[in-house]
């Protein structure tokens, strides 16, 4: 039985003979492997277009500037996970990806939609300033956190974010998008009452926004760029482990209550 609708029985991405194999329409082994770069090849199986220099290298930089951020719950529960199955290094790093969530690693795409959003509000006729005050107004009655703005860590600044957003300026990329991502930032914190510092998720959804990635694949870039974060912990999980440390630890920080249970 079909379960949802069908689509049709065919493929861009990729087919295999006994003696090539065509990505994209190019030959793997005659033109991809040895002439273009793995971000360029990323962006080549997303889009079918190999990406411009300026794509390429901004699609680098976000890669770099989400990699890696300590021990963070997806780390903590991949290495914990491989502490439990050493022998399933893809089971541990598919626990780290799952916790990819609106809270970690994941709001990337929640900034992306409130971007599209407010871009759709401005080109029927909106002002860029009460757009951005209206939608703020509205996430904030929702009880829901402004997306990109605030960090438990980065305080005043994340660092990550100011980085970006001066090679975007530097390297002249910044248009509506990262534009109005900056009008944001007055406009959560009239509406929150305290400072929101922008944070390096809204930062990278709206280069890649100016940039025309594919808006409903914002989300893939934390993930790529996580899995090799995610990949290095592993690697000294098996010759450091620490896994079962964090464990014992948990234990000891947390004080059981069950006794005052009804």
């Amino acid at each position: 039985m079909l379960i949802g609708k069908p689509g049709t029985a065919r493929t861009a991405i990729a087919e295999a003979t006994a003696t090539h194999v065509r990505v994209r329409g190019r030959d793997l082994t005659g033109d991809l492997m040895g002439g273009i770069t793995f971000t360029g090849y990323f962006y080549l199986l997303l889009t079918s277009r190999e990406p411009t220099e300026t794509q390429r290298y901004f699609l680098d930089l976000l890669l770099v500037a989400i990699a890696e951020h300590g021990l963070t719950p997806t780390a903590v529960a991949a290495r914990m996970t491989l502490a439990a199955a050493p022998d399933a290094l893809q089971g541990a790093l598919a626990a780290g990806l799952l916790g990819a969530g609106t809270v970690i690693l994941g709001s990337a795409e929640a900034c992306g939609a409130v971007l599209l959003e407010a871009r759709k509000r401005v080109a029927a006729g909106g002002n860029p300033d009460a757009v951005v005050a209206a939608i703020a107004g509205e996430i904030r009655a929702r009880g829901e956190k402004m997306p990109g703005f605030g960090h438990p860590l980065h305080k005043p600044v994340d660092p990550r974010a100011e980085r970006i957003l001066a090679l975007a300026a530097e390297r002249k990329i910044a248009g509506q998008a990262i534009a109005l991502a900056h009008r944001f930032g007055p406009a959560a914190e009239k509406v929150w009452g305290r400072p929101l510092p922008m944070n390096v998720s809204m930062a990278i959804a709206a280069c890649l926004i100016d940039l025309d990635f594919p808006p409903a694949m914002i989300k893939a870039i934390p993930l790529l760029a996580r899995t090799a974060g995610l990949l290095a912990h592993l690697a000294e999980e098996q010759t450091r482990p620490i896994g079962f440390l964090m464990a014992a630890k948990a234990e000891d920080a947390i004080s059981y209550d069950g006794h005052d249970q009804p």
